[in-house]
């Protein structure tokens, strides 16, 4: 376990407005506000992180929320589609639960095996309930709409539509140690043994599709986990042999990350476990306090003025 990618640690995706975010986020899919904090490179943006209880590495979908973010467009070289593991018997509850609350949704399907249901979030970022072929026993954040019987427990996989899987293959094989679970059609998934949950990439190979335009309602990139800085920076070698670039070590605060893109286009990203969601708040008022990265604290009072007011 010591130099393995422990599946998914976070994705991260582009929304509009901030309220209607975070209002989608914890009061229609129920999950937690795990931290309220601002973009790295724009600081006039929130960056929040929504997940379990203690933000577990495999729950953690992030956002940009960007008020006048163009549309983007889903396509090749990008992540398409974010999939939530939940429990069985619950897509009937979430059926009524979306046509409540007005969220487009699609029919029931199955794939490989797995029944989902297809929906977007109001900025039209492609997600999907699925109930997984295995026991998932992680433990969901629950609010008072939304029960542990019916609760999103954290991603169960996440698909890339790319050209050709054949480069982007290698990478998750040669380098990730993933593996060929199943074909069906022009979907292939691989999966890593080294976790139980978040440990699938689908890959939807459609050689004729448009590239996709990264903005508002897409994914940024998708972030792969590994337990700490030194087996990071043992991929990171890795990466180089491959032929590819790879950024230095960045320290996000909660975790360090190294990024890179993938040959069909696919911003990558490998993040650390450590240090965690609860170095600068306790377990229980996660979320509650804007954080800033410390080269941004002496202007808080400037940020806090420029930022768009969150009811939370």
């Amino acid at each position: 376990m010591e130099d393995k990618i422990l599946g998914l640690h976070h994705i991260t995706a582009i929304a509009g407005d901030a309220q209607r975010n975070y209002d989608f986020y914890t009061k229609v899919l129920g999950l937690r506000m795990v931290k309220k904090t601002v973009n790295f490179d724009d600081p006039k943006t929130y960056h929040f992180y929504f997940g379990d209880k203690v933000g577990s590495p495999g729950s953690i979908l992030t956002f940009f929320p960007w008020p006048r973010v163009k549309q983007g467009k889903n396509g090749v070289g990008m992540a398409t589609e974010i999939g939530y593991s939940v429990p069985e018997g619950s897509l009937d509850f979430w059926q009524e639960h979306f046509e409540k609350h007005g969220v487009e949704f699609g029919k029931i399907r199955e794939q490989f095996g797995e029944q989902y249901l297809p929906f977007r979030d109001p900025d039209g970022l492609n997600l999907k309930l699925i109930v997984t072929k295995h026991q998932d026993n992680r433990e969901a954040w629950e609010t008072d709409e939304i029960k542990s019987d019916v609760a999103l427990k954290g991603f169960h996989s996440v698909t890339l539509t790319l050209f050709n899987v054949g480069p982007t293959a290698s990478i998750l094989t040669d380098i990730f140690d993933y593996e060929l679970e199943e074909k069906s059609g022009e979907f292939y998934r691989y999966k890593t043994s080294a976790v139980e949950n978040a440990a699938i990439i689908d890959i939807h190979e459609d050689p004729t599709a448009d590239r996709g335009i990264n903005a508002g309602g897409t994914n940024h990139h998708i972030a792969f986990r590994v337990k700490d800085e030194e087996t990071q920076m043992r991929f990171r070698e890795k990466i180089i042999q491959k032929g590819l670039q790879i950024t230095e070590k960045i320290d996000r605060d909660y975790f360090y990350s190294l990024y890179f893109r993938e040959p069909g286009g696919v911003l990558f990203e490998i993040a650390t476990d450590n240090p965690g969601f609860t170095r600068d708040e306790s377990l229980e008022e996660l979320g509650s306090n804007l954080k800033l990265p410390e080269q941004y604290e002496g202007s808080r009072d400037r940020i806090e003025k420029l930022l768009p007011e969150l009811k939370q």
